[in-house]
């Protein structure tokens, strides 16, 4: 099976790549930047552009399966700056995929959305994939923006679509920047010897599932034939507050905070219900957070060396 994955070179896509290959796929990349060195692209068909290079995606997709769709160019924290560029870049680039893919009579598409951002702050706890979707970030409104073109594609019998939404991804190869991914972020900090800027009282919850267990998730599901809309969590919420605990107990670091007034395009709470993939798909998340943000500063610790 040859896979495509687009934004391949990123912290979810190129461990993508790394498990898809494991498993025996063929795969072809399509990213906007060069290929990250910590990753090994021997045998990988990678090609840099985008998804806004119309006339590129014919070729890109000629003798692909399936396709996995991660490209983004927004995270939750910029896309409120610009949301036109949101637009612009993510939504119509997803839509260029589509048409391509429905002209090329490809059908097969896993598409991770977010399970962070789509829900908006839920009625209810653990969210379901159910409930109503009210998202307060142009990052979510477009997330389920590309969800509903999806789904009409398949009940206009084009498509074949699974969409992910996935909690709260870390790990190993997501940047210590802090740009997105709070565990990171922290470690990344810890490492520098600095403190942390929280916005508000640091007691909003959020759902923290490790890079494995996600990726374990998207190749069995991915390489199925279930379609419709899946949650992808640890199913456990913590606290901002508790991450700032972790973090100290993992690395030894003081890791002073700072708090901020809140933000209003964070979400306040959000635990996922992952019945449906726990049931259907028969997976389990089996990373313990201890261990997980562990193992992920050792990877940030010798990034640095």
């Amino acid at each position: 099976m040859l896979a495509l994955v687009t934004g391949g070179n990123g912290f979810i896509g190129s461990g993508l790549v790394d498990r898809l290959r494991a498993a025996g796929h063929q795969v072809r990349v399509l990213d906007q930047s060069a290929p990250r060195a910590d990753v090994d692209w021997q045998g990988v068909d990678y090609v840099t552009g985008s998804l806004a290079n119309v006339p590129l995606l014919p070729a890109l997709l000629d003798g692909v399966d399936l396709v996995f769709h991660l490209a983004s160019s927004t995270v939750p924290s910029t896309s409120n700056l610009d949301p036109a560029a949101d637009v612009q870049s993510n939504l119509i680039g997803a839509l260029n995929l589509c048409h391509s893919m429905i002209n090329a009579r490809k059908r097969r598409l896993v598409f991770f959305s977010s399970g962070g951002t789509v829900y908006g702050n839920p009625r209810q706890l653990p969210v379901p994939e159910t409930h109503a979707l009210h998202p307060i970030s142009s990052y979510g409104v477009v997330k389920v923006a590309i969800e509903n073109y999806l789904l009409m594609y398949e009940q206009l019998g084009s498509l074949e679509p699974l969409i992910l939404r996935p909690s709260n991804p870390y790990g190993p190869r997501q940047s210590g920047a802090g740009v997105q991914g709070v565990i990171a972020a922290f470690l990344g900090k810890a490492r520098a010897g600095e403190g942390v800027c929280i916005w508000g009282d640091g007691e909003i919850v959020r759902d923290y599932l490790h890079i494995d267990d996600l990726l374990d998730f998207a190749v069995i599901a991915g390489t199925g034939r279930s379609t419709g809309v899946v949650n992808v969590g640890s199913g456990v919420g913590r606290t901002l507050n508790q991450i700032v605990e972790a973090v100290r107990e993992a690395t030894g670091a003081r890791l002073p905070v700072e708090y901020a007034p809140a933000r209003d395009y964070d979400v306040a709470e959000i635990v996922l219900d992952i019945t449906r993939a726990t049931t259907e798909f028969g997976w389990q998340p089996k990373a313990d957070l201890a261990a997980g943000i562990r193992a992920t500063w050792q990877a940030i610790r010798g990034s640095a060396s």
